[in-house]
């Protein structure tokens, strides 16, 4: 009973090379993933227009400790584009450029450099050492769940760093993921639709 169901949804190739229609329907599950990835990041960015006629900063309900975020003003937004550290400094900006990412399945570098400055805020060096291990299983070693794309150097270093660990010990990687950001991702995102939507004046 499988197989027949099977045989009724695969694709009717006809005389057309195997290997190329293979390759068709490979180019369009990637179109449609990316797409639907699209759609959910633009669903994400929707929680974050509530309230959107105040402006102000972040609000935190008295019975959730979740934040309700306020859209910037096109001229708080247009201040993003001055450099990479002014998006990075606005509460609103890092969640929208995390879900740019998402779209672009590349969220792990917001997360490892978001995850390194909370790091760096601990004080407690037994903390210090459990908290380091874990970021090293999830985004150093290799084929970690969120394995950044550092150089093998750097990667030498930081593995190094972290059997000593200290507040500094992912300098280096989080600079490395801060240069390939605002190089890479930085630019695509402020010529995003949703940026762009952002600067018009109501």
């Amino acid at each position: 009973m499988s197989s027949v169901v099977f045989m009724e949804i695969q694709p009717d190739c006809g005389g057309m090379d195997e290997s190329l229609c293979s390759g068709t329907k490979s180019v369009e599950k990637r179109e449609k993933t990316k797409w639907s990835l699209l759609k959910d990041w633009k669903t994400q960015l929707s929680y974050f227009l509530k309230n959107s006629s105040t402006p102000g900063k972040p609000k935190t309900s008295k019975k959730s400790k979740q934040q309700t975020f306020i859209k910037p003003s096109p001229e708080e937004a247009l201040l993003w584009s001055e450099g990479f550290e002014e998006l990075l400094a606005s509460t609103y900006g890092v969640a929208a450029f995390r879900a740019f990412l998402k779209s672009e399945f590349c969220e792990e570098n917001i997360d490892f450099w978001l995850g390194c400055e909370d790091f760096k805020k601990i004080k407690s060096p037994r903390k210090l050492s459990s908290k380091a291990r874990k970021m090293y299983v999830e985004f150093i070693e290799k084929d970690a769940p969120k394995e950044v794309n550092i150089d093998f150097q750097t990667k030498t270093l930081t593995v190094q760093n972290v059997q000593n660990a200290t507040t500094g010990c992912f300098i280096s990687a989080q600079k490395k993921v801060y240069s390939l950001m605002e190089n890479n991702s930085y630019p695509h995102f402020l010529a995003s639709e949703f940026c762009q939507d952002l600067y018009k004046k109501p």
